[in-house]
């Protein structure tokens, strides 16, 4: 079914090629979150929950005589501001934007500005970022942006720099939050507390080759103060995976509680092993999580090198997770070696059964440098490597038991079953106190993309969103009452799938 996308969400806003070439303002810094097209099958809404914290991060590092700015293009104000003409541009290249990444770093390079080009993408393919570049900066580039600027003041720009990402978490400076549009977000408040993931899935960008990511830790004061400091009453955990050390996240919890805020983080199921500190997770404010069960199926679980828990016995871990009032975010991968035709109708069924709140679904999609990518490239299988298609919206590979049509409809069958009113209803909480809120969520994030661009363009989204966070925040601290006063139970989780590793 072809679906109606207005223009500002397909094609990224025009570069005037008749801008005249002008002095640059030295000591000037300018950082880019380049556009990309929009899925038409999911929720335009989740584009502006939260800013990104890459470049937020990257400005906290800026030397104090620099001015920088923060401009991300997704939120549809038109192109990058080139007056004054900033000394040097950074921009964070995806491989889904890299082609929009190039068009800007060749923009601004042609009228005077030093442009330096980071992310993912330069560091699983730095040989063809190289070109579109006056310096690559690979790895950790809160460690990286200060020289840079450095060496550009004083004529010394190399080709590459490169850091790692093993220097204390603790030590990072904190997000500069104060030069985002807080009117164009849900929340301000993107956290992240942990850097990498006990997981090393195959399909994963963190399996990347050359990219080596320890699993740190910053102090969980910091992250009380900063949450605290940002005045917003929800916050975001960017983490890959905020439960890798569940003591860790206990303490957190314990920092976070006094605040009477809520948030919500991406875990992996096995948080559930311990029902003690999911109960304390809910104390502390969590309100949902995104679990990537990323399939039904053990095999396919077992194929992508994931240590996680029977998939016989979600179900009875995500129960525990809403009798402590949590909401449930399910991330599904379609197009597994393993998977059949029948995986489209069995996964949305699962659930539906199972109420999750919400579900994210993603076609599999073979990463440069992953070992996802190798397999399927040595196999023949890789359809193209027109990186703009590698946005798990679009088949890019030949499936083992299906084809890429097959998969490709399938894929839109389950986010068209998932926003149907049935299933909406269907998948209500059992608490009826809960069912409002749930419902006001769903149709806003779920059924809205009629009118998103328009709140996007306006810079309505804040005066939308959070008027229902702040009643699901008191809902929520009324609920952390009740469940204080219930006993702690002490079951644990149950067997465990091999990864293969």
């Amino acid at each position: 079914m072809k679906r109606w996308v207005p223009r500002a969400m397909r094609i990224a806003p025009e570069l005037d090629p008749h801008t005249p070439t002008a002095p640059v303002r030295e000591r000037q810094a300018l950082l880019i979150n380049p556009f990309y097209p929009k899925d038409p099958h999911a929720s335009f809404g989740k584009h502006v929950l939260t800013p990104t914290l890459a470049l937020t991060s990257v400005a906290a590092s800026t030397p104090a005589d620099w001015d920088v700015r923060y401009w991300d293009e997704n939120l549809l104000q038109g192109p990058p501001p080139s007056d004054p003409m900033p000394a040097v541009v950074g921009i964070t290249v995806h491989l889904t934007f890299a082609r929009r990444a190039y068009e800007l770093a060749r923009w601004y390079r042609q009228r005077g500005s030093v442009v330096i080009l980071g992310g993912l993408h330069v560091i699983s393919c730095p040989d063809e970022a190289a070109p579109h570049a006056d310096a690559l900066a690979i790895g950790d580039g809160v460690a990286l942006w200060g020289q840079i600027l450095r060496d550009v003041e004083n004529g010394c720009l190399q080709a590459t720099y490169r850091a790692d990402f093993r220097r204390p978490y603790r030590d990072d400076p904190p997000p500069r939050r104060d030069l985002l549009p807080r009117n164009s977000f849900l929340t301000t408040s993107s956290l992240i507390a942990t850097r990498g993931c006990h997981n090393r899935c195959g399909f994963c960008y963190l399996s990347t080759k050359g990219l080596h990511m320890p699993y740190l830790m910053r102090d969980v004061e910091q992250i009380a103060e900063e949450f605290q400091r940002d005045g917003q009453p929800y916050a975001v955990f960017t983490d890959n995976n905020l439960g890798s050390k569940p003591e860790y996240l206990r303490q957190l919890c314990r920092a976070l509680r006094p605040l009477e805020k809520i948030w919500s983080a991406a875990v992996s199921i096995d948080v559930t092993d311990d029902p003690s500190l999911v109960r304390e997770m809910a104390l502390a404010g969590c309100t949902g999580v995104f679990i990537g069960f990323e399939s039904l199926q053990n095999d396919n679980i077992t194929d992508a090198k994931k240590k996680s828990p029977n998939t016989e016995d979600y179900a009875r871990r995500v129960a525990l997770l809403h009798d402590n009032g949590i909401q449930v975010n399910g991330s599904f991968v379609l197009g597994f070696d393993h998977d059949r035709e029948d995986v489209f109708e069995n996964t949305i069924r699962w659930v539906e059964e199972n109420r999750l709140e919400c579900a994210t679904f993603h076609i599999m999609t073979p990463y440069p440098e992953t070992p996802l990518f190798r397999q399927l490239e040595s196999e023949g299988r890789l359809l193209h490597r027109d990186w703009s298609k590698y946005d798990t919206a679009n088949v890019v590979f030949r499936p083992k038991h299906m084809s890429p049509e097959q998969l490709a409809a399938g894929y839109e069958l389950c986010y068209d079953r998932l926003f149907s009113h049935t299933s909406i209803w269907r998948r209500r909480p059992k608490d009826w106190r809960a069912v409002p809120a749930y419902l006001a969520m769903s149709y806003l994030y779920k059924r809205s993309n009629w009118m998103w661009h328009l709140l996007i363009k306006y810079r309505l989204t804040a005066a939308v969103w959070r008027p229902l966070v702040e009643w699901t925040r008191r809902r929520h601290v009324r609920f952390r009452r009740r469940l204080e006063a219930k006993p702690e139970t002490s079951r644990r989780g149950s067997t465990v799938v091999s990864a293969g590793v």
